[in-house]
């Protein structure tokens, strides 16, 4: 990542942006952490900055309790919001050991072939033993994931009318309808435009959301 505007401004970015919102439970009951992708300015804000982030604004509101991940993979540019290998390694590698304890787990909206393969490779050997006790830890880690490749699907774990989504992660859900193969990489959904990259006076209702 590489950032041009001030500390503050990285974290009133992603305060405006809505990258994180902790709302709504899953049906065991848990507390959801709700992260856009695509929200996420990884250009403009460092890793350091978000770390900083998520240690005060985000995970003294998980509490102690156990909590669950939704992770919306629409639209993300590896360019614009994918922090990097060592980027995410060094964030989780911050995360304090009671919130990785009380991650039970996460749901990865759209993943898309490429989300897929980067995880099925690297995903049990990004954070070796030296960040989550043993290559054992790490598998445990991996195995919370949950794929989810429609929102409708999203149901069978998360209850209805307990989070919010972009309006554009159902457009998604209708192109993959008429063009299924998208969700092989076999055909790219360049046709749809999503809007552009976030900047530093982008407001969060460039994009509009629904209630589910």
């Amino acid at each position: 990542m590489c950032a041009a505007i001030s500390q503050l401004e990285q974290e009133s970015l992603l305060e405006k942006l809505d990258v994180f919102k902790i709302k709504g439970r899953d049906k065991h009951g848990r507390k959801i952490l709700r992260i856009i992708g695509k929200f996420f300015p990884a250009r403009l804000v460092s890793v350091e900055v978000l770390k900083k982030y998520l240690e005060e604004r985000v995970f003294p509101k998980l509490g102690k309790k156990k909590f669950a991940v939704l992770y919306v993979h629409t639209g993300v540019q590896r360019t614009e919001n994918f922090p990097g290998i060592s980027g995410l390694r060094s964030i989780y590698d911050a995360i304090p050991a009671n919130v990785k304890g009380n991650l039970e787990a996460v749901y990865f909206i759209h993943p898309g072939l490429q989300a897929r393969l980067f995880l099925a490779t690297f995903g049990r050997f990004l954070f070796n033993a030296g960040s989550c006790g043993g290559f054992f830890a790490c598998d445990r880690l991996y195995g919370k994931l949950r794929y989810v490749s429609r929102v409708d699907y999203l149901w069978e774990n998360v209850r209805r009318n307990q989070v919010e989504l972009p309006e554009f992660v159902f457009d998604h859900d209708k192109d993959l309808e008429y063009r299924p193969m998208m969700d092989y990489g076999l055909e790219s959904d360049h046709a749809r435009v999503y809007g552009g990259a976030p900047t530093v006076d982008s407001p969060v209702t460039t994009y509009s959301m629904r209630s589910c």
